[in-house]
């Protein structure tokens, strides 16, 4: 039986209740203060971001249907100017997120400088754009010659999550390797809300890089990938338990994630784990896990167990 409150002990209740939320023992961590009106990297412009990056990359594709061949210097040229200047807004934004303050709300690094490497990185990225375009046609590539059911490479780049996650992760990864904070990640998790391909934005992978279905695929952040690599649903490229520290806290930036070299295929739902290296043109089978190195040309396959069912078939009694 429910017990009807007074109007003051509601108000008691609803002051108690913004007192604890605003404690500030039980905010440590779970608070940002926006310094000099710069707040955190915005979502919504880190989605137009990505969605002029794939009209730039793969022009008609995405953004503006309307491109022709009379046109596009005009679309690309409108979107580039975008980008950048969204970049640079963005990043700034990721820099001031990053930077310590002096204790008082105020940044330690002068906001004039942050621009400034914020518009150089912005710039760097822009002129990479070419770069990324060549590697995600080695992707689309792969992804084509490896899917007997692709009609054709429209359908790649429209259809397929692979080149969605990737157009992400390759213009992600740049700005990692740039040095922009927390915007890369962002990235990476947004492809992978969309596609369930979970890229980490530091991992390093080659060309002609492919991911069949997609689904459930998680790659970490010191992972190393060859060239003409190809990945099934589920796949897991991830890390043992990690060392700790003397305070037991987990050791960050240390190299726990597998190595695979070139022409190297895994299959569905296996689970690869550690620092270890699959050598090139090794075949990992579906379901398997594998913690220890693999040398080249070699195949891992988890034995099926022969039911009696299977015996009275090979017998040629059936059922």
């Amino acid at each position: 039986m429910s017990t009807k409150m007074s109007m003051n002990a509601k108000t008691h209740v609803l002051t108690a209740t913004v007192e604890a939320l605003s404690a500030s023992e039980s905010l440590k961590g779970l608070f940002h203060q926006h310094r000099d009106g710069n707040p955190l990297p915005s979502g919504a412009a880190l989605e137009e971001i990505i969605q002029l990056s794939r009209s730039i990359l793969f022009p008609g594709f995405y953004g503006d249907f309307a491109v022709d061949s009379n046109t596009i210097r005009y679309h690309i040229g409108v979107n580039v100017e975008r980008l950048y200047s969204l970049l640079v807004e963005q990043i700034m934004a990721g820099l001031c997120f990053n930077n310590p303050d002096n204790g008082d709300g105020t940044c330690c690094e002068p906001c004039a400088h942050e621009r400034a490497r914020a518009e150089d990185m912005a710039a760097s990225l822009v002129a990479k754009l070419p770069d990324i375009r060549r590697v995600l046609a080695t992707d689309i590539t792969a992804a084509f010659n490896g899917d007997p059911a692709a009609e054709n490479f429209g359908e790649i780049i429209s259809c397929y999550p692979v080149i969605k996650a990737l157009a992400n992760y390759r213009v992600a990864h740049e700005l990692y390797v740039l040095g922009v904070p927390l915007i890369p990640r962002m990235m990476t998790e947004m492809a992978h809300s969309e596609t369930g391909i979970d890229i980490h934005p530091a991992a390093t992978i080659g060309k002609y890089f492919t991911i069949d279905h997609g689904t459930g695929v998680v790659i970490g952040a010191t992972c190393v990938i060859g060239d003409n690599v190809k990945l099934y649903q589920g796949v897991t490229l991830g890390a043992k338990s990690f060392p700790l520290d003397a305070d037991g806290n987990p050791i960050k930036g240390i190299p726990r994630h597998p190595i695979l070299e070139d022409d190297v295929v895994v299959y569905a739902n296996a689970t690869v784990l550690g620092r270890i290296t699959i050598g090139k043109g090794c075949v990992v089978g579906a379901n398997v896990w594998v913690t220890r190195d693999m040398k080249p040309k070699t195949k891992k396959y988890k034995k099926e167990k022969t039911s009696l069912l299977d015996i009275e078939f090979n017998n040629g009694t059936g059922i």
